[in-house]
């Protein structure tokens, strides 16, 4: 009866598993190691749960994968993350999950899955044919790695055949995406496009798919899917740092006629600066981030819906979410503005002052009244309090140890590693010709800028990222001033 669970509660230690390699990141190695443990001995997913298949994909799946690999990295950058005795159980635990929500793919007319799934007996009787963009087709990267580790095709190709399905009925008009869709007949059922709930992560996921795998069509789909967001979704002066006009700003509009569809956005929308950053577009992530924090700033919390007309909250509730904190952070790492040292302190100190509870921290139930819910969502520490630290912790293997990592749409960190570049199959959807053409990730092009990292010049490193006069103008523009 709570919209906002989100049918994320599987009866299957949700929040030991979401958080494990955030101890690992933490190089807290006794508690990892108990925690591993912990879910080896006691987890089990032979439950009668029906459960969302793309939070069962991100939140547990994704994490059972984060760990299995740190704990068998040869090079071990965290500390000693090993498990004596380990004989992959994590491996076939994500393994177990993942063929409990192969039923979801089935039946399904266009290839793009139902929602949700029960654990024990496949798709209920009742499901509805209808699912999001994000719940859909962000599901690749931990099909794909799950496949990759077991030399098993099926998840990704799954997950694959599904991003295809959704990105062929793209309008043709505005090669925009709609933000829910009937799985049976490919008919939109919401026409709203947008970059929040029910479209963000199928973004994200175009991108860092490519980065792990280096199959040059989802960095194609990205490219286009970015043009299109930047041609019809994005308001505002075109420079974030120079001219005149209001602060750019990116709008839900229907996706055949790129037309406004209402005036607000959702507190989701605040990971897309961090996805600029990852383009290179950091200029414009700088100015889209200063929105959300100027909002932050006015209520010491990012309400899950902003009216940016009324310049109030149309959904008052903050569940901890880590969006702003996750931008804040890939912002300093690309800029090292100590601007954003300040922001997230700023954060720290809302979280403290506003949501600390006995046990952990709660759930706002309205960020004006800051009257809190007894529920403590399982990203807060898989991701808020893991940004958060990484935000702070400039020494952390992460940064220094000489790895890349990439993190999931749930913050779990995963090695970008040759051996998930090379897949042990031909060509992943049937009837096509020969492998996916691969690129190198140095190759990374974003569609709408000339040189590839288009980092901010030193000499401005410690000025703040925004003029003074654009920052007082998108505090009036969220009613600060």
């Amino acid at each position: 009866s709570n919209l906002n669970i989100n049918d994320v509660l599987g009866n299957y230690s949700l929040t030991l598993i979401d958080a494990l390699d955030t101890l690992a990141v933490m190089g807290n190695s006794s508690e990892f190691q108990k925690a591993v443990k912990l879910v080896i001995d006691t987890v089990s997913f032979d439950k009668d749960s029906t459960v969302q298949v793309f939070e069962a994909t991100i939140r547990v799946l994704g994490s059972l994968l984060s760990a299995h690999i740190i704990i068998t990295d040869s090079k071990q950058p965290f500390g000693d993350m090993t498990i004596k005795d380990y004989d992959n159980e994590l491996l076939h635990l994500a393994h177990d999950l993942a063929v409990r929500l192969l039923p979801a793919f089935e039946n399904t007319k266009t290839g793009i899955p139902y929602p949700r799934v029960n654990l024990k007996k496949g798709v209920p009787p009742d499901s509805h044919n209808e699912t999001c963009t994000a719940g859909a087709g962000s599901l690749l990267v931990e099909f794909g790695i799950l496949s990759r580790l077991l030399g098993d095709s099926t998840f990704e190709w799954v997950a694959r055949r599904a991003v295809k399905a959704l990105w062929s009925l793209r309008s043709n008009n505005t090669g925009l995406l709609g933000n829910v869709v009937n799985i049976q007949t490919g008919h939109w059922v919401g026409k709203q496009s947008g970059l929040g709930a029910g479209s963000d992560s199928f973004y994200e996921y175009l991108l860092k798919s490519y980065i792990l795998f280096g199959e040059k069509e989802d960095l194609e789909m990205f490219n286009t899917a970015y043009q299109n967001i930047q041609n019809h979704l994005r308001r505002g002066r075109e420079a974030c740092n120079e001219g005149e006009g209001d602060p750019p700003l990116y709008v839900n509009v229907n996706m055949y006629t790129g037309q406004l569809m209402n005036t607000w956005i959702d507190s989701l929308q605040a990971f897309f600066p961090g996805l600029q950053v990852l383009i290179g577009d950091v200029e414009d992530a700088i100015c889209l981030h200063a929105f959300y924090y100027a909002i932050w700033k006015r209520y010491g919390a990012l309400p899950e819906r902003y009216n940016w007309q009324l310049q109030a909250p149309d959904v008052p509730f903050y569940p901890l979410r880590p969006e702003l904190v996750e931008s804040t952070y890939l912002l300093y790492q690309a800029t090292k503005n100590p601007f954003y040292l300040h922001v997230g302190m700023d954060i720290l100190q809302s979280l403290e002052k506003y949501t600390k509870a006995k046990c952990g921290y709660a759930t706002l139930h309205h960020v004006v009244e800051k009257t809190k819910e007894d529920r403590m969502e399982s990203f807060f520490l898989s991701e808020t309090c893991k940004y958060l630290y990484l935000l702070f912790d400039e020494e952390n293997p992460v940064h220094k140890s000489g790895n890349k990592f990439m993190f999931t749409t749930e913050g779990h960190v995963v090695s970008v590693d040759e051996r998930f570049r090379s897949s042990l199959w031909e060509d992943i959807l049937p009837g096509e010709e020969g492998s996916a053409e691969k690129t190198k990730p140095t190759e990374l092009k974003a569609a709408n800028f000339s040189s590839n990292c288009n980092r901010v010049p030193d000499e401005r490193r410690y000025l703040l990222p925004l003029k003074s006069n654009y920052m007082r103008q998108i505090d009036r523009m969220v009613g600060l001033i």
